[in-house]
């Protein structure tokens, strides 16, 4: 679990909210869109600035998708969003030719020179421009980000090796949909937390991290999300479905034991991630519990651990047969199921964070089949 614990204390430090690392696609990116969207429902944030972060959101995922190396190095790309006091954080990150790098710099100095009635009339005349290039016409969607939002975008390269440079888009838009820069007095835009977090997830095989407060709409867009990566990934379709069932449980799991929205702001937001490693899924969540609880959670899980997979086969007809609405039957049933699906030991943690509540973290693997 010190994976989970070291990944919560970047969460907290970076006010990091969803973190996804691997290739951005066109199908894709409608649940990443989604994931934003939902959740900023229960903002500060009205139509128009929600409008607008949308639009910007969206045009920075279509960038990283055309200017992503198009090479193993694709899997390096970062979406992130970050839920600051004064509005949301979307920061992307993607691997681009170091010969670029310096025409791109000076088109993003450019833009960022221009003022917001300049930026509309740019790109205007950019648009009656018949030559630009399938690429994004020379700066076109980087000019579309700034037009939209009204301000100037952050950025870093930062070199990977003599061919290629990581490229770190970063933009802050307050409640009203215009973005916060932070000028020329204040510390530069630095690419180098974004680098850490790729290295860390890369080294630990984690391509999606989420860490917000799990309602029905955006635990709906976070399983969305999820199956339509994993009908991205190349695994067997039998291992996919384990998956996807796993994750929806555990995802119900969290939901079920929610303190409410204000202990988990003030003490610990829930968490969930996933890692994929030698053909293993490995699902966890985090989540606030209230201490009374542990004692009978504790036992539950443990019981479910002592028994082999014919076992918990018996223990769950038994379960099923007998259950009711009562929290404790559809609890257990649900670890059950879990155990019963993934086929492995369930992994799990308390670790107390004051004298009423404790933080739970419960980590399933599901393997696929040995070649």
């Amino acid at each position: 679990m010190e994976l989970t614990k070291k990944i919560r204390s970047l969460l907290r430090e970076q006010r990091l909210m969803f973190v996804y690392r691997g290739i951005v696609t066109t199908e894709n990116s409608v649940p990443l869109l989604m994931l934003l969207e939902k959740e900023m429902e229960t903002s500060e944030f009205g139509f128009l600035g929600r409008k607008r972060l949308f639009m910007f959101v969206l045009e920075s995922l279509q960038n990283v998708s055309r200017h992503s190396n198009g090479t193993s190095r694709s899997g390096m790309s970062l979406v992130i969003y970050s839920k600051m006091s004064g509005g949301y954080t979307v920061t992307t990150a993607n691997v681009i030719s170091a010969s670029n790098t310096e025409e791109l710099r000076r088109r993003l100095d450019e833009i960022n020179r221009l003022q917001p009635g300049e930026v509309r009339n740019v790109y205007r005349q950019m648009l009656s421009n018949s030559e630009f290039s399938t690429k994004g016409g020379a700066g076109l969607g980087l000019i579309e980000m700034a037009r939209k939002t009204g301000n100037k975008l952050d950025y870093d390269f930062l070199s990977i090796d003599d061919g290629n440079t990581y490229f770190i888009l970063s933009k802050t838009v307050n409640a009203e949909g215009v973005g916060i820069h932070y000028g020329t007095q204040e510390k530069p835009f630095e690419g180098k937390a974004v680098a850490q977090l790729e290295r860390i997830m890369a080294e630990n095989n984690v391509y999606f991290i989420w860490s917000g407060h799990i309602s029905p709409d955006v635990s709906k867009e976070v399983i969305s999300f999820t199956e339509t990566k994993l009908s991205e990934d190349d695994i067997e379709a039998h291992q996919r479905r384990r998956v996807f069932s796993i994750l929806v449980e555990i995802i119900e799991n969290v939901a079920k034991y929610s303190p409410g929205h204000e202990a988990e702001q003030r003490l610990g937001m829930p968490v969930a991630m996933i890692r994929y490693d030698n053909k293993t899924y490995s699902l966890t969540t985090g989540n606030l519990i209230l201490n009374e609880k542990i004692p009978y959670l504790r036992e539950k899980l443990d019981m479910v651990n002592s028994y082999d997979k014919a076992g918990l086969k018996e223990l769950f007809r038994k379960s099923l047969s007998g259950q009711n609405t009562s929290t404790e039957s559809t609890g257990n049933m649900g670890i059950i199921d879990i155990a019963r699906k993934s086929g492995s030991r369930l992994e799990y943690e308390f670790e107390q964070v004051d004298s009423l509540y404790s933080y739970y973290m419960l980590t399933v693997k599901v393997q696929g089949n040995p070649d």
